[in-house]
């Protein structure tokens, strides 16, 4: 399908430290506000879905082994937004949706920010899928460590995967929309030297709230703040990102072939069948003509 994303939003890559550091960062305010128009986000929604699709296009990148490598990233803490699900991809293509859309808590009394971690929940797992060089999918999880999503991914990656790593995920909304959400993941490469992890660390701490760095300056600006000192250097170009699903109307179509017969003639008498898809939320009106086709006998081979 076709979908009216925004084009603002966008991948940066880079390497520093003499190519023993990683980085790669995402703009991800205009996708993760098309999936709140989408999915009619609450606010906290908003934020735990908007981090968990920054988190599954870094994720992309960093485990994919081909260009257009994709990877699913399921978060289940027992909150009360339920399941969290986003599907990035190497090339900048992320979808995404929660379990509950208008679940929502008040912003958190300590400081004021949204209580991810309370919506999320932290009495469950992340998980992630991905498919391995065989073409068989793989999945690594791990228990959810705060359900900040930020700090649960970076344990994925140094547990599940066995990469040393720095993750900042964040989204800032602002008049009823997303007016900042992104994220940062820092790779630690083989030959990396313990004065360098020391300064990277050093640098993350100053960095503090990654939505307050994005608001202040730009993503460039937060992956240069993140390698000050480490001579970063930053791949040509950035790569267009964006929310698309993979949804189409035949798919929508092919779906009905998993009710009977005669489920699919009463849905041909009552006028024909909407379809929702849950990755986006795109409807799909089937037309008994549509639906008729399914159960049509195939016709004769000429011979």
């Amino acid at each position: 399908m076709t979908l009216n994303a925004h084009a603002d939003s966008f991948v940066l890559r880079g390497t520093a430290a003499g190519g023993t550091l990683r980085l790669v960062g995402i703009d991800a305010t205009a996708l993760v506000e098309e999936a709140r128009l989408r999915h009619h986000l609450s606010k906290t929604a908003t934020a735990a879905l908007g981090r968990t699709l920054a988190a599954s296009a870094l994720l992309a990148v960093v485990l994919g082994k081909k260009p257009d490598s994709r990877v699913t990233v399921r978060v289940q803490g027992g909150g009360p937004v339920g399941w969290i699900v986003a599907e990035g991809s190497a090339d900048g293509k992320v979808r995404g949706y929660v379990r509950e859309p208008g679940a929502d808590l008040p912003v958190r009394a300590s400081d004021g920010k949204l209580d991810v971690s309370g919506i999320v929940g932290t009495e469950g797992e992340l998980a992630v899928t991905r498919l391995l060089d065989n073409g068989e999918p793989y999945t690594g999880s791990v228990e959810l460590v705060s359900g900040e999503i930020a700090e649960d991914v970076s344990t994925y990656l140094g547990v599940s995967e066995q990469i040393p790593n720095a993750v900042l995920l964040g989204v800032y909304e602002e008049g009823g929309r997303v007016a900042r959400a992104g994220g940062l993941l820092v790779q630690a490469m083989p030959g990396v030297r313990d004065e360098t992890l020391a300064r990277l660390e050093a640098n993350i701490r100053a960095i503090g709230q990654f939505t307050d760095h994005l608001r202040r300056g730009s993503l460039l600006e937060t992956m240069q703040a993140a390698a000050e000192g480490l001579d970063l250097t930053l791949a040509p170009g950035a790569q267009p990102a964006r929310f698309q699903c993979r949804c189409s109307r035949g798919k929508a179509l092919d779906s009905l072939k998993f009710f009977a017969p005669g489920e699919r003639r009463e849905m041909i008498e009552e006028g024909g069948q909407e379809i929702v898809c849950h990755w986006c939320g795109e409807h799909y009106q089937m037309t008994p003509a549509e639906i008729a086709t399914l159960d049509a006998a195939p016709e004769r081979a000429q011979a």
